[in-house]
């Protein structure tokens, strides 16, 4: 071997190693698709592609992301089908990215062992594997979020590859605005760096909120149409929100997450750690409570206390259930303290092999829901294929909001020009109506959502089915 390919070697590691584990999450899924959200994303960026104002303001529009946007803008020559591919093939690669970056950080702090446990938790927790095969925002934002933190671990006071990856981060979701601002300072009082390198970091510090808040009065004459319309929708559907919630919905968060196995190692880990591993530990200690303060910052905004807001809290904790299993093994083997963290890491490691089938049956059952999800989307997208479906008689009605974005999409339309029914009756155009009550109760946003009751419209007659629709046309 050449002195050359053994320096390749390391690097292609990393790369190779997130491609395999992708390719082993999608086998194991069995399932893959674009959600509610980032179809909404990628049918903007399709609008823009075609020259059309992107539109944001149809009933209950998630809130746009400007790196998603730009994705669908440039993979929109691949046509509606390769641009979803793709975006579902890069949520499994920030899956598994996620994966490794806990694994790197896990051994960096706490050793090998710790790192696979770490990395094995978090790619078995449901919320994490439904949100990372379904390709969410939050999954990529959480490997940018791990990737600026196994940086900065490693090279302190790093500035500018962390305040690069937390500016990409940033264009996913605003939380990491306030993560690059305490950067910022952080940096600015410890180095007080020369001006230059000052209106580097600063402009780095800046350039995600100011491309968002120039993205949204652009495109809607309001820099402030993201936070605004996102309160609005909050409100609108009834989720739990607000500042006075956050003592009660945070931890309630985390723990649909981790479960108390996970938990219950994190504390051990967590005391142990910053006990007799206080350098080890403090980066990730700190990490946390970061993580914690911006999750409450989301509430304080008035924005929903969503589960997947704690995704890098969780991230976190999986490490330091990692060092309540292993961190022992840092010790000295003369330490008296080792024999006891070991103990303690045998119950930690019994504990997560006790509750792993029920962790398995969860899995299971999420998957197979997401699977008829699919199949449902996929029944929908049969009528589009043979043109059964479009928009000659006019707008496309549909039964709630669900599938507004996936047909925007693959009709190349605005969102628009597919209307649901909870919003708006039709009078012309075609109607796409469930044909069971499988379909009826399976897809839609949240079963906790309101919904209206809706109808076919009148003068529509049917004129072609599938098991899972029926399409009504009147023109």
């Amino acid at each position: 071997m050449t002195a050359r390919s053994t320096r390749l070697s390391p690097r292609l590691g990393a790369p190779l190693a997130i491609a395999v584990g992708a390719l082993a999450l999608r086998l194991a899924s069995g399932v893959g698709f674009a959600n509610y959200d980032t179809l909404y994303a990628l049918a903007w960026g399709g609008q823009l592609a075609r020259g059309q104002t992107p539109a944001y303001d149809v009933p209950i529009a998630p809130t746009p992301h400007p790196l998603v946007e730009l994705l669908g803008l440039e993979l929109s020559p691949l046509g509606a089908r390769g641009v979803e591919d793709v975006t579902v093939a890069l949520g499994f690669l920030a899956l598994a990215g996620c994966g490794w970056a806990c694994y790197r950080l896990g051994r960096d702090w706490f050793g090998p062992a710790a790192g696979v446990l770490a990395a094995a938790v978090l790619l078995t927790r449901v919320p994490v594997l439904s949100y990372g095969v379904r390709a969410y925002v939050d999954i990529p934002y959480l490997l940018l979020l791990l990737c600026a933190l196994l940086v900065e671990s490693r090279h302190r006071r790093a500035g500018v590859p962390v305040l690069a990856l937390l500016a990409a981060a940033g264009l996913l979701r605003p939380e990491a605005w306030a993560f690059s601002a305490l950067y910022w300072l952080y940096l600015v009082v410890r180095e007080r760096p020369p001006r230059r390198r000052l209106a580097m970091l600063t402009l780095l510090a800046a350039a995600a909120p100011l491309v968002w808040l120039a993205s949204d009065l652009a495109i809607t004459g309001d820099p402030l149409w993201s936070l605004t319309n996102t309160r609005h929708t909050a409100s609108t559907l009834g989720r739990v929100r607000g500042i006075a919630n956050a003592p009660e919905y945070i931890p309630r968060r985390i723990g649909e997450i981790l479960r108390v196995p996970v938990l219950a190692g994190a504390a051990v880990g967590g005391l142990g750690s910053l006990a007799w591993l206080r350098r080890r530990a403090m980066v990730g200690a700190v990490a946390g409570v970061l993580a914690v303060g911006a999750f409450a910052a989301v509430a304080a905004a008035g924005l929903s206390i969503n589960t997947r807001y704690a995704f890098p809290v969780a991230a976190i904790l999986c490490i330091f259930c990692g060092a309540g299993a292993f961190g022992w093994t840092l010790l000295p083997r003369e330490d008296p303290r080792r024999r006891w963290w070991l103990l303690a890491g045998a119950a930690v490691l019994v504990a997560l092999i006790a509750y792993a089938p029920a962790q398995y049956r969860s899995a299971d059952r999420e998957l197979s829901a997401l699977s008829r999800q699919q199949r449902i989307q996929d029944d929908l997208l049969a009528f589009v294929h043979d043109h059964t479906l479009s928009l000659r008689c006019g707008p496309v009605g549909v039964p709630n909001h669900a599938p507004v974005p996936l047909l925007a999409l693959y009709l190349h339309a605005s969102p628009a020009r597919v209307v649901s029914a909870e919003a708006h009756q039709i009078t012309s155009g075609q109607y796409v109506d469930p044909a069971s009550r499988e379909v009826e109760e399976s897809y839609i946003l949240d079963p906790h959502d309101p919904h209206l009751a809706v109808s076919v419209p009148p003068g529509f007659r049917e004129v072609r089915s599938n098991r899972s629709w029926l399409i009504f046309q009147r023109c």
